[in-house]
């Protein structure tokens, strides 16, 4: 296995390891970056185009000091999509972020993954608040923000005019909350075999 970014932290969950991008996990990346699964983060894109794109993922770190984790299987070592911190030239704000591969969304993944990222970067990289930018018609990841806790917020600056910002908890807020936990509860119903979730998938 070739390490493309040896300094990048592993983050333990339940059931994942988040782990930096590597060359191995390219095919997945491009798979779902080549797909309608991508028409929500300016997709779909070409062949080129989504090489240029995880070759950032990767330059990301080197640059700003975090990015975007590979989320794995604990038990697999699979590949269920990325999550992370996100800030490119221009950006607003740092955003946090995530992308479930297509055969993958509905399993909880998405929420495990991301609420373990926040947690650090809140934590060891001293983030005193988040974003995360959303295309409106992107019903998962919207969802997906509000069980994270996250809000609309009218007031921030956009990306381009045409995406929602849902600004998270601050980490004071969130600490020890009962959101916190009820994450914690959500994240152990997924984790737990016999749990079948109903309603709308959410990443």
């Amino acid at each position: 296995m070739t390490d493309l970014a040896p300094s990048i932290p592993v983050i333990e969950t339940k059931r994942l390891i988040l782990r930096g991008p590597e060359a191995e996990d390219y095919p997945d990346f491009k798979s779902t970056f080549t797909s309608y699964r991508a028409r929500f983060m300016g997709g779909p894109l070409n062949p080129y185009e989504s090489w240029m794109l995880y070759a950032a993922e990767i330059g990301h770190w080197q640059i700003r000091g975090y990015g975007m984790w590979m989320i794995h299987d604990k038990a697999s070592d699979e590949t269920y999509g990325m999550a992370g911190g996100w800030k490119p030239a221009m950006w607003p704000e740092a955003e946090i972020a995530w992308v479930i591969w297509p055969d993958r969304a509905g399993k909880g993944f998405a929420l495990e993954a991301t609420h373990a990222v926040r947690r650090f970067l809140y934590q060891q990289k001293g983030w005193t608040t988040a974003v995360s930018y959303i295309d409106p018609m992107n019903l998962d990841s919207i969802r997906l923000a509000e069980r994270l806790g996250a809000v609309k917020d009218s007031d921030a600056q956009s990306v381009d005019g045409s995406d929602a910002v849902y600004r998270h908890p601050a980490p004071a807020k969130l600490d020890g909350s009962q959101l916190a936990h009820g994450i914690e509860m959500e994240i152990g119903h997924y984790a737990d075999p016999k749990f079948k979730p109903e309603g709308w998938a959410i990443d």
